[in-house]
């Protein structure tokens, strides 16, 4: 019986030993002014060097350009490697931004699956080669540029309808 009274002091003193303290409410809440090389907060830990800024910003720019970018392939006719008309604003929209940023790229050569597999890959490099050649004469630097065929291996579109047949006549832009 005389356990009791000691288990329940021992037990409110390791629970007062784990309380914290409350802080200051100006130290907990951030301030919402931005921190400029003359100001000060006191807390030298918010100042942020001068060169991360543009470097940020050079950072965003480049994410903006490739999401203009992104996903945009160029299509072909059928048995054809030419850049339709239509496509050279997605080739040219590339080219900018690997002239831009100087990154690498893979061009994948894709045809439709009629035809036999040595015909298609044969296909599928010439629609690729065609691409990095127009990427050439916009200035992007050949060692930029790498064009590989993978003929009928890598559909879009499944189906055999001619509008699925076309979706797979392209040439893929894959940027590492």
């Amino acid at each position: 019986m005389k356990i009791i009274p000691f288990v329940a002091a021992a037990s409110v003193v390791l629970l007062s030993a784990c309380a914290s303290t409350p802080k200051a409410a100006s130290a907990a809440a951030p301030s919402s002014a931005p921190v400029t090389a003359g100001s000060s907060t006191g807390n030298s830990a918010d100042l942020k060097p001068a060169q991360q800024l543009p470097e940020v910003d050079a950072r965003a720019a480049e994410a903006a350009a490739f999401a203009g970018v992104k996903g945009k392939s160029v299509y072909f006719d059928f048995d054809q490697s030419s850049i339709r008309d239509g496509d050279r604003a997605s080739v040219e929209a590339h080219a900018g931004y690997l002239s831009k940023y100087k990154t690498h790229v893979l061009i994948q050569g894709n045809t439709d699956a009629r035809g036999s597999r040595e015909y298609n890959l044969a296909l599928g490099q010439r629609r690729s080669e065609s691409v990095k050649q127009a990427l050439e004469v916009l200035g992007v630097k050949s060692d930029q540029i790498e064009a590989v065929s993978l003929g009928k291996e890598k559909p879009r579109a499944t189906g055999t309808t001619e509008q699925d047949y076309a979706e797979n006549r392209r040439a893929d832009f894959v940027y590492p």
